[in-house]
């Protein structure tokens, strides 16, 4: 096969959460001005493969344009986290074409998932929508996705040139790009401007990962 290796982002890829989490960006800031909640909901929605914690500082530090702390930043994330573990166990919001592939394949490539979501959170979903034997590891933020990608590569010595990441923000592509891994976008139209790699449904173009 092409890649032995797959690392996997997860919003957007293998969960549809982006309207779940436009609201709990909302919900969590509904105590300041909307036009100010908006534009952070714009900033979560191009980077996706970035964490809530640098999100939730962006709002304070460049959209309301005051200091936060690390305690006041960890207390909204926590409020955040609240509402996706109850919003987001439903399996109607997986996303039914990468999971087949998932589900198909997984003794067939090495997987594992890169996130921006919390780690912690990561894994209690995928608990409880049956993903978590697919993956060899969980991991998320607050570490940064381009050391987690560093990180998995170098723990298990995989040979970049087999390992590749799926991923739909810019985020996801840079992040590969930034450890010298290829590429494939996804679920995200625009991600064809900046990477040759693109996948339309796995169910017509998984032939590419082989």
């Amino acid at each position: 096969m092409k890649f032995k290796t797959i690392l996997w982002d997860f919003d957007g890829v293998i969960l549809d959460s982006m309207q779940v989490r436009d609201f709990g960006f909302r919900e969590i800031f509904k105590d300041f001005k909307p036009l100010e909640v908006d534009k952070l909901v714009d900033y979560h929605r191009y980077n996706g493969g970035l964490s809530r914690y640098v999100k939730i500082r962006y709002f304070f530090e460049h959209i309301i344009g005051r200091e936060t702390t690390e305690e006041e930043i960890l207390d909204y994330a926590n409020r955040f986290s609240v509402i996706m573990r109850e919003s987001l166990i439903d399996q109607k919001n997986l996303i039914k074409d990468s999971v087949s592939f998932i589900e198909k394949n997984y003794s067939n490539y090495k997987f594992h998932i890169v996130s921006g979501s919390d780690q912690e959170e990561l894994r209690f979903l995928c608990k409880e929508l049956n993903l978590s034997a697919y993956f060899l590891s969980i991991e998320g933020s607050p570490t940064a996705k381009n050391k987690l990608v560093k990180d998995i590569i170098s723990k298990h010595n995989y040979e970049k040139q087999s390992t590749c990441l799926i991923g739909d923000s810019i985020n996801d592509f840079e992040a590969a790009d930034n450890n010298d891994i290829s590429f494939y976008g996804y679920n995200n139209q625009s991600l064809k401007e900046v990477s040759p790699n693109y996948i339309s449904t796995f169910s017509q173009d998984a032939v590419k990962l082989n």
